[in-house]
């Protein structure tokens, strides 16, 4: 297979179908245990140090692991991709336009995923071949999401891990779906660990991956991450087509259609608090505004830049956090 990057989730299925093997970027960068030199590499070749991090990082990444074609998502995303693929232009990668449209129409949609099926010359019956596949594996991260939210087994990292990872199923389709049974098997055996206060994750997935395990420390644990369980599909299955599928996925799309879902999770989840996760140097930052005043429980905004672990500042942020969570739950009064 043809190597692929991305630099976030697209229609994988028409890629799949086109004999390619997609990279996520994105995964490719903070899984690395070396994951500062993608920076450097970045800037090095130019970019400045106050840009996103993670637009460095999938640069560097791309560069160094020698990815001669990407798609790059130009609308829906992040608003310095245009920027980034013009350097890759410049460096002789190929690039693939790919938009997520702002007016979410079901018809602009069905357009952009048309156009791309013609780019990657596939039809409509080998995606939808390719689709039933992945909504199989796709099923499996819906468990670990039960696993984590209804029988609470699954760790808030775990959750995070199995439903980010559906952005390119591992790299390998086969071996994923085999690794991800094999952990549900494991899960389902533990005991449920019970902590007492339930924290929703919403905004893009974290540099700092430790946030998780810290907050276990203060008997909460994460139930829901909202980007990556939109990574991962979980009302694939409701969706009568690859079109459908894609104008239901919430990430790309306005605050309020997100806002509706998280809503949704928010009651069904039994959420006690919110941490939003926003990235240094990010549009989606100011997009907080609107979150704190349309959801009606506490939320608290952290921002990661490059350290791939919480500093001492925002530790200290959380745990005061969530001792005001504990007190209300508790009874005492308070204001957020």
């Amino acid at each position: 297979m043809k190597r692929i990057g991305l630099t976030t989730t697209v229609p994988v299925e028409v890629l799949f179908a086109a004999g390619y093997h997609p990279i996520d970027l994105n995964n490719l960068f903070i899984t690395s245990k070396d994951y500062m030199k993608y920076i450097d590499i970045a800037e090095r070749d130019g970019f400045p140090k106050s840009l996103c991090a993670w637009i460095k990082g999938i640069y560097g990444a791309c560069i160094a692991h020698d990815i001669k074609e990407i798609v790059g998502v130009m609308e829906g995303d992040c608003s310095n991709t245009k920027a980034l693929v013009e350097v890759l232009l410049l460096r002789g990668i190929k690039v693939y336009p790919y938009s997520f449209p702002h007016s979410h129409k079901q018809e602009d949609v069905k357009e952009e995923i048309d156009k791309f099926m013609n780019i990657f010359n596939v039809n409509l019956e080998e995606v939808e071949n390719i689709r039933d596949r992945l909504n199989k594996i796709r099923y499996l991260a819906k468990e670990i999401d039960q696993l984590t939210y209804m029988d609470q087994k699954a760790k808030g990292f775990e959750n995070h891990l199995y439903q980010v990872s559906l952005s390119d199923f591992g790299q390998d389709i086969d071996q994923y779906e085999e690794e991800m049974e094999k952990v549900i098997e494991k899960i389902r055996k533990r005991k449920a660990n019970n902590k007492k206060i339930r924290l929703g994750y919403i905004g893009v997935p974290p540099m700092t991956a430790d946030i998780y395990a810290f907050v276990e420390n203060f008997d909460a644990h994460f139930v829901y991450n909202e980007v990556q369980r939109e990574f991962a599909f979980p009302r694939a299955y409701e969706a009568r087509s690859i079109f459908e599928q894609y104008y239901d996925y919430t990430y790309p799309y306005d605050i309020h259609f997100r806002i509706k879902e998280l809503k949704k999770q928010i009651a069904e989840r039994k959420l006690d608090a919110i941490i939003h996760y926003t990235q240094a140097f990010c549009y989606r930052a100011v997009e907080d505004i609107v979150i704190k005043k349309e959801l009606d429980i506490p939320v608290l905004n952290v921002e990661g830049d490059q350290l791939n672990a919480l500093d001492a500042r925002t530790k200290l942020r959380i745990e005061a956090f969530l001792d005001m969570i504990k007190d209300a739950k508790d009874g005492a009064k308070w204001t957020c």
